[in-house]
């Protein structure tokens, strides 16, 4: 078992298609690298637009990332079209139930 990661992604304007084709190809890129578990990923739209993703990395696979050319490579794609945001920044993140708009992958 690895670690289960939840990130947020707000869209740069004009950004959101491109987002979400990054989102729906990342676990599969990251498994191909040997870096994320068969754990299936989970995404969600928030009310702002943000899009949350759960997924969950490899064992050790965290510190790999950051060595790993093929992973800079993609956050740098990531950095052209979101931002990282803290989830406390979602408005659902102050609900007891916080509810989003599934997306499927």
């Amino acid at each position: 078992m690895g670690d289960i990661v939840i990130v947020g992604y707000r869209p740069k304007p004009g950004c959101e298609a491109a987002l979400l084709n990054l989102v729906r190809t990342h676990v599969s890129e990251l498994r191909a690298l040997g870096l994320a578990t068969d754990r299936p990923p989970v995404a969600m739209t928030a009310q702002d637009g943000t899009i949350v993703e759960v997924f969950e990395w490899a064992t050790g696979a965290i510190a790999k990332a950051h060595e790993n050319p093929d992973v800079l490579a993609m956050w740098g794609r990531y950095a052209q079209v979101c931002d990282y945001v803290p989830l406390r920044e979602l408005p659902e993140a102050a609900q007891m139930f916080a509810q989003f708009v599934p997306i499927d992958l």
